[in-house]
């Protein structure tokens, strides 16, 4: 092909540069042409060339001022002007090191299905298209297009209680376009002793294009997810993920030191003292993947092992505690294998989380074994489990997830601590209201907890309970929850920022630890709120909730609004995890 041939090809794929998404756009019959969505298997753009070489792979990653529907448009507002003076485009060779595809091999289908939506998932990086450009008097060969839009990468926060409490922090999450994110973070309190606490987080995305991502942090002033208790901590993390199916390996090392210091003058019975370090490794191989990448093979069923390590040392625990058992201060470390048999392949769709922007969501299944040692203070058990989901996708854009998990350890012949949990979740197809998108949630799960020894009592104040509750005082050994919500997408922006109010109510019976069932509590929150997104900022969602507790513990009763900044949603699912004991309060 001469020059003037391929500037002639290359301008007339841009002119058409979403004819090959449309062919996955699911349209409603009354909808109107403005309300289309996409709702296809990812993969099947890329069928048609299934085994064609690959000659060149073209990137164009597009700042957070262009869309893939006209790309040579650029938004001139004043926001996008300021914009684009902050912001630095995210470099081609970032891109390419975030490429599996190779040139002058064939082309798979689901391999660059899986890489597109790779792509889509890096933090800074709004939406990713890999579009094919046939080659005239070259049939058997092909072009790649890669293209990719940027979020504005800088973003931040600040609440305050009057004067008196000063909380702000800000981050760059695609620092010099080269996929580096730096955070810094502040705390001024009068009550706290010092006054001042301070955070910072360094995380290098895919160094030396090993995929491997290195964070280190350093923090005086978070609260810990795992104690709740305000704490120092030094952390130092390298990840690789499974990043496709084709992978071969994947793994993650992380040591930690943290301690909790007594900065707002608690009592001894409400406060925890505490001081740890931690230790975790894990490594894990795609079995037999050389013989299925020998060839431009499709099969998609995969086996993974791997091997964990994890040891969390507590120099000293709260002196309250002595030698009882605690499932968070305690110091434990476990030796652990696992099996997991899984195909996943995805459907790009719209209105899950997002307010337009391409998402992914598995069909397929997943299952995991997990066997090994374990051992917390003087007890030594070993362990078995096993964690199933089975995904799957209608055609008319339905989503359904079923997913079971049980564990139990065994000490002198007995079996402890022994958990089954099972449940559903589903989102519906999008109904049409004019120009209104509509979505429903429900969510299902019940847990059963046998022969507590050490683990947690099951709570509700989690993603298995009802959202909003903030006490811990509701626990048990059953669980039976329902959750439901409503999402209308509204058509209408305001400065790039769209809408979608909801209604939900959640719905939970608790029985307590050795009781029967009759003396279950019934917990319920009703409400509903507003979500805003501006999907052109790496600024996730923000929300604002109102709750009712008709039924909650005395301190949790009536109503409240409570707003809440840079809630990350997004449908999460991975093709492998860590090997870990079965989790019962959280996802």
């Amino acid at each position: 092909m001469n020059v003037k041939q391929l500037h002639f090809t290359r301008n007339k794929f841009i002119n058409n540069i979403f004819q090959q998404t449309i062919n996955s756009v699911q349209r409603t019959p009354d909808s109107g042409p403005d309300d289309s969505y996409l709702n296809g298997k990812a993969e099947d753009p890329f069928m048609p060339y299934q085994g064609k070489i690959i000659r060149h792979i073209i990137v164009d990653p597009l700042n957070f001022d262009r869309s893939f529907s006209d790309t040579s448009k650029v938004d001139h507002g004043l926001g996008s002007n300021v914009g684009r003076a902050l912001h630095r485009r995210t470099r081609e060779f970032v891109i390419r090191d975030n490429l599996f595809i190779r040139e002058n091999t064939p082309l798979n289908a689901y391999k660059v299905a899986d890489n597109e939506r790779y792509l889509r998932d890096l933090e800074y990086i709004g939406d990713a298209r890999i579009l094919v450009l046939s080659i005239p008097d070259n049939p058997d060969s092909v072009d790649l297009k890669v293209l990719t839009t940027d979020l504005f990468s800088i973003a931040g926060g600040a609440a305050n209680e009057g004067t008196k409490r000063i909380n702000a922090n800000i981050f760059e999450t695609n620092l010099a376009g080269m996929a580096q994110r730096v955070e810094l973070s502040g705390l001024y309190d009068q009550n706290r002793a010092p006054n001042y606490g301070y955070g910072g987080l360094y995380r290098k995305d895919n160094v030396g294009h090993s995929f491997i991502d290195a964070t280190i942090a350093y923090n005086n002033m978070a609260v810990s997810s795992y104690t709740r208790e305000e704490e120092t901590s030094q952390t130092l993390t390298l990840s690789r993920p499974l990043v496709s199916p084709y992978s071969r390996f994947a793994g993650q090392f992380t040591v930690s030191h943290n301690q909790a210091y007594n900065l707002y003058h608690q009592s001894d019975d409400t406060f925890h003292q505490y001081n740890f370090q931690y230790m975790d490794v894990w490594a894990g191989y795609n079995i037999g993947i050389n013989q299925l990448t020998a060839s431009n093979n499709t099969i998609r069923d995969r086996r993974f092992f791997s091997v964990r390590y994890y040891d969390r040392r507590f120099l000293n625990t709260p002196p309250k505690l002595g030698n009882n058992f605690d499932p968070v201060f305690n110091s434990s470390r476990a030796v652990l294998g696992q099996m997991t048999f899984f195909r996943q392949d995805y459907y790009r769709t719209q209105y899950i989380y997002g307010f337009g922007t391409t998402e992914d969501l598995p069909y397929g299944y997943n299952i995991a074994v997990t066997g090994g040692w374990h051992q917390q203070l003087n007890l030594n058990r070993p362990y078995l489990g096993v964690n199933a989901s089975r995904y799957i996708a209608t055609g008319m854009g339905d989503f359904l997830q079923l997913f079971g998990r049980s564990g139990t350890f065994m000490h002198n012949g007995q079996l402890q601590d022994a958990s089954f949990l099972v449940g559903a979740t589903a989102y519906s197809r999008i109904f049409f209201l004019n120009s209104t998108k509509i979505r429903q949630y429900l969510n299902v799960s019940y847990t059963h907890l046998y022969d507590r020894v050490t683990y947690a009592p099951l709570r509700i104040d989690n993603d298995f309970g009802i959202r909003g509750f903030l006490s811990d005082s509701a626990y048990g050994t059953r669980r039976l929850s329902i959750q439901t919500e409503t999402e209308f997408y509204l058509k209408f922006k305001i400065l790039g920022f769209q809408f979608a109010p909801f209604p939900y109510a959640d719905f939970t019976v608790l029985t307590p630890q050795d009781g029967p069932f009759n003396k279950s509590s019934l917990y319920t929150s009703l409400g509903g709120g507003i979500r805003v997104r501006n999907e052109k900022l790496v600024f996730q969602t923000i929300e604002l909730r109102a709750f009712f507790f008709p039924v909650a513990p005395t301190n949790m009763k009536g109503f409240k609004l409570v707003p809440t900044l840079n809630i990350h949603f997004r449908y999460t699912s991975n093709y492998i995890t860590e090997p870990d004991l079965v989790q019962l309060n959280n996802q």
